[in-house]
């Protein structure tokens, strides 16, 4: 009686927690990087990025097969704006401290803060492939997540074949908990793919 009268007592605590009440930085930095949530006027500089980056994107990333316009990138940043504040999806650019390029865009997505859970997702502009920019943002992405939302579970799922992206998570440090067979359906393709699912929790 007594373990579920802690269960039910965990539960009710879980549910009154309004995220729009969770206060927490909207940026941060690692030692090469600058990271913040997404700003009106950000659009331009994500869609350089985006078409520089097409032929690498378009194997893994359905938008990339979208038309591309400047204006449509625009609301794409400004909702994406918004779900930050609201709490329902917490993207990411990353920029270079020293020059302030935009070197990839990331992000905490399906989220459950009753846990609290978050994914990681992540997708580099080409012209700066090869740094480590991507495993250090992911990296900094991470402890933030566990330091400042008191994150219990990362998460990182990828295409199995996509061996870049999965080279991430391996490198620092999440686990491969399993392969989902037949899972999705590639983007550039009618295929079907399987589904790699990466996790780091906290203890």
């Amino acid at each position: 009686m007594i373990e579920y009268s802690l269960f039910y007592e965990y539960k009710a605590r879980c549910l009154v927690v309004n995220p729009l009440l969770i206060e927490f930085p909207h940026e941060f930095e690692t030692e090469r990087l600058h990271i913040r949530m997404p700003l009106p006027g950000d659009g331009n500089i994500v869609f350089n990025s985006v078409q520089a980056s097409l032929p690498e994107l378009k194997p893994w990333m359905p938008f990339a097969h979208y038309e591309q316009s400047e204006e449509a990138r625009e609301a794409n940043i400004r909702e994406a704006h918004i779900n930050f504040l609201k709490r329902e999806d917490l993207r990411l650019l990353v920029f270079l401290k020293e020059t302030g390029q935009l070197v990839c865009s990331s992000g905490l997505h399906r989220i459950n803060w009753q846990v609290p859970k978050f994914e990681v997702g992540y997708w580099a502009d080409s012209r700066f492939t090869g740094n480590g920019y991507v495993t250090e943002a992911v990296t900094g992405i991470t402890n933030f997540a566990f330091t400042e939302l008191k994150a219990r579970r990362m998460e990182i799922r990828c295409d199995s074949r996509n061996l870049k992206s999965r080279a991430i998570p391996e490198r620092i440090g999440y686990k491969l908990e399993g392969i989902l067979q037949n899972e999705d359906t590639a983007v550039d393709r009618p295929e079907l793919r399987d589904t790699c699912i990466y996790a780091k929790v906290s203890v």
